[in-house]
C-alpha cells in the first residue's frame, strides 16, 4: 500500500482544542475485527469489554514540559529550544526555533540558571546542544521554566490545565515530549475498577518522541524511517505478559506507543522478551502482529504512523469505514478527542 491511500479528510472543528471536562468523559468507538461491528459507548464502560484474566497494557512514560524558551547571548534574539532526547549527561538533541538564525557555536540563555552551547547540527534539521546549569538537578530546572509543548494542532498556548491533563494518571518515568495518549481517559477508579475484575495492569516504557508524530513524506512506505525512542520492558513485565498469554487471557496494549515496545521485542513464539533501547519500528501493511490481541487508541492524524499502524491491525477498509463513522457522528479527534478499542 502506499502512503495516498492513507489520506482522509477532517472538519477543522472536530479537533479536539481542550480535553474534556473530566476524564473518562470521552466517547469509546468499539471496533470487534471478527464480527466487523462497531458500537458507540462513553470511555467509563471500557471496563464491560476486558475479562477476568487479560492484561491492559500501559506506557507509564511521563511528559516534562520540553519546551524552553530564551534568547541568544550576544544578539538577545528570542529563540525556542524543544528537547527532543539526551543524548549523555548534559548533552540534548534539541530542535530550534527559528533553526535559520541558530548555528553552531552560538550560546543560548535560556534562564539564569541555565544555558547552553549549539555544538553540532542533525541529518533531521535539529541541533545537538550542551547545557550547563551549576550542578543543579536538570529536569528540575526545566519543570520550573518549561512549558508543555502541545501538539501543533491544538491551536492555543499551553496553559495550566495541561500540565495535569496532557499526562496519564500513571505516569511516572520521565522521558517523553508528548503524551501517549490514549492513556489520558482513565481515571484511578476506572483502573480500580479493573484490577477488581481481574484485569492485570503492566506497565512498559516508550518515551514518546517528536518522531512519532513526523510526517511520513515518501509514498512508498518502506522508505519511511521512524527516529529512534527509548523503550523499557522490565523481567517483571515481560514474565507477567507471557503468564497472561500462557493462560489464555489477552494482550490489550494502550495506545501505538506500547503496541510498539511490544512489537519490538516480539518473539516468533508470541512471547516478549524484557529489554531496554531504541526502538524505530514502523507498523504498515502487510505486517503480522505477534503480541497484541486488542489496542486501545485515539483518532490519528491522516497519512500518520499511527493512523497507519491501527489500519494494519483492524484492517484497511473497516478502518476507513470506522473513521467515516467517526466523523459523521462528531466524534473528537487527536490528542485530547475521543476514544477508539480494537479488540
Amino acid at each position: 500500500m502506499k502512503l495516498s491511500d492513507f489520506k482522509y479528510e477532517l472538519p477543522d472543528e472536530q479537533i479536539a482544542q481542550y480535553p474534556p471536562e473530566n476524564r473518562g468523559d470521552s466517547r469509546l468507538m468499539i471496533l470487534n475485527r471478527k464480527e466487523t461491528s462497531i458500537d458507540y459507548r462513553k470511555f467509563a464502560d471500557i471496563i464491560d469489554y476486558l475479562n477476568e484474566g487479560d492484561a491492559l497494557v500501559v506506557n507509564e512514560t511521563k511528559v516534562f514540559p520540553a519546551r524552553l524558551v530564551g534568547f541568544k547571548e550576544k544578539t538577545n534574539a528570542q529563540v525556542e529550544v524543544l528537547l527532543l532526547r539526551q543524548l549523555e549527561e548534559t548533552m540534548w538533541e534539541v530542535l530550534v526555533k527559528p533553526a535559520r538564525k541558530v548555528r553552531i557555536g552560538n550560546r543560548l540563555i535560556i534562564a539564569d540558571e541555565i544555558g547552553c552551547d549549539v555544538i553540532d547540527n542533525t541529518v533531521s534539521g535539529g541541533r545537538v546542544v550542551k547545557f550547563d546549569y551549576n550542578g543543579q538537578d536538570f529536569f528540575d530546572l526545566v519543570e520550573r521554566v518549561g512549558d508543555s509543548p502541545l501538539p501543533p494542532y491544538i491551536k492555543r498556548p499551553s496553559e495550566p490545565i495541561d500540565k495535569e491533563r496532557y499526562q496519564t494518571v500513571y505516569a511516572k518515568r520521565t522521558g517523553a515530549v508528548a503524551a501517549p495518549t490514549a492513556g489520558l481517559h482513565f481515571t484511578e477508579d476506572i483502573l480500580d475498577k479493573l484490577v477488581k475484575k481481574g484485569v492485570k495492569i503492566i506497565p512498559v516504557v516508550l518515551h514518546v518522541g517528536l518522531g512519532t508524530f513526523r510526517p511520513v513524506q515518501v509514498e512508498d512506505l518502506s522508505r519511511h524511517q521512524m527516529d529512534s525512542e527509548y523503550y523499557e520492558i522490565s523481567q517483571e513485565s515481560a514474565e507477567a505478559i507471557n503468564e497472561v498469554r500462557d493462560a489464555g487471557g489477552r494482550i490489550i496494549a494502550v495506545g501505538t506507543t506500547t503496541v510498539r515496545a511490544l512489537e519490538t521485542m516480539a518473539t516468533p513464539d508470541k512471547r516478549v522478551k524484557a529489554n531496554s533501547g531504541w526502538t524505530d519500528k514502523f507498523i504498515f501493511p502487510p505486517y503480522a502482529f505477534k503480541m497484541i490481541d486488542g489496542i486501545l487508541t485515539n483518532f490519528h492524524l491522516p497519512q500518520s504512523t499511527l493512523y497507519i499502524l491501527v489500519c494494519t491491525f483492524a484492517g484497511y477498509d473497516f478502518t476507513v469505514r470506522a473513521y467515516q463513522e467517526a466523523i459523521d457522528k462528531k466524534y473528537r479527534f487527536y490528542s485530547y478527542g475521543d476514544a477508539m478499542l480494537i479488540v
